[in-house]
């Protein structure tokens, strides 16, 4: 101590290294939370986001709860802000919404470029997976800031992806919040499915899943809460030869109950996702620059760093659907 939190920020270059070379002073950038190293025996295997020696701002390296932040590693990781992103949009993706994409596209769906998608879906690279030419049931458990973020890149996805090899056929959101359900199907979830209406009873949950899937179960399964009911309802409600992504961390309480012979017996596949690459920032930037991805949407408002502590220390008691930006550092906005 003392320690500055915050790893969901955007800002300008005011200063640079000698060994900056991309970057200018006065670029407008992003930031994703993982800074890679770019040397260690992971990011050889161009694995990034388990890099063995990564630095993530606000944890392990002081944080974006200030004015000015040092940012190591730079040309490897920061990405200059397309002219349609604005910095409050940019920071709205430094860990939600890159997390959900890794989460979803990536891991999920199996994308590995969508470079081009927004203009042509045929010219995206699959992986060799299950999921291509196949028409997806896609089914998020967990309506909080992550898992709304998964549903509106799923959506976004959806929207781009129907007239080639993916069609995602349809969202399906799973919480115990019916505010948090109603965000989620505003937001682009085809169906909703409240726990408290199922009595609060896991085989409800997974029966009435099961039925909106034609009885075969989602194609995709993300638990993006981290809690062991969502984990073990993801696995329990996943197609066979399907895929359960596993993008919430765990919060405490009791460990999960992984049935293995499920897993085995029904092929499925079961794959971790961890923050974002800053080589794929570009790709989501373009997104959200097309309009596909609006995430202003969950932004709720703009705050100064004074504001920004207060509503951080409410967060013990409630944590809101929406995002609060901080913008202000003085009397004055900065953007």
């Amino acid at each position: 101590l003392p320690f500055t939190p915050g790893h969901e920020f955007s800002g300008i270059v005011v200063e640079k290294g000698a060994a900056v070379q991309r970057l200018k002073v006065g670029d407008f950038v992003a930031i994703p939370f993982i800074l890679s190293c770019g040397h260690c025996a992971e990011c050889n295997l161009d694995k990034p986001t388990v890099c063995l020696e990564q630095s993530q701002p606000g944890f392990t390296m002081q944080g974006s709860f200030a004015e000015f932040v040092q940012i190591t590693r730079a040309d490897r990781n920061l990405r200059v802000l397309p002219k349609g992103v604005s910095f409050v949009e940019a920071a709205a993706l430094g860990c939600r919404f890159t997390t959900a994409f890794r989460a979803v596209v990536q891991q999920g769906l199996g994308i590995e470029n969508i470079s081009e998608i927004i203009l042509d879906s045929e010219t995206a690279i699959l992986s060799p997976s299950k999921q291509k030419g196949r028409r997806i049931n896609m089914c998020i458990f967990g309506c909080g800031g992550l898992g709304l973020s998964c549903i509106m890149i799923a959506k976004a996805l959806k929207d781009s992806l129907n007239a080639g090899d993916i069609n995602i056929q349809s969202i399906i959101a799973v919480d115990v919040s019916s505010e948090a359900l109603e965000m989620a199907t505003e937001l682009g979830a085809d169906v909703a499915v409240n726990v408290e209406d199922c009595n609060n009873d896991n085989s409800i949950v997974r029966k009435k899943i099961c039925e909106l899937t034609d009885g075969l179960g989602a194609d995709i399964t993300i638990d993006a809460a981290g809690f062991a009911d969502t984990c073990e309802n993801a696995i329990h409600t996943c197609r066979r030869g399907g895929r359960m992504v596993q993008v919430g961390l765990p919060i405490g309480g009791r460990p999960p109950e992984i049935p293995m012979g499920t897993v085995a017996g029904r092929e499925l596949e079961i794959v971790g996702s961890h923050g974002f690459s800053a080589t794929d920032l570009p790709d989501i930037l373009r997104l959200v620059e097309s309009g596909k991805l609006p995430v202003k949407k969950l932004v709720g408002k703009e705050v100064s760093l004074e504001e920004g502590v207060d509503l951080l220390m409410a967060m013990d008691r409630k944590s809101p659907l929406g995002m609060a930006i901080i913008t202000k550092f003085d009397n004055s906005s900065r953007l």
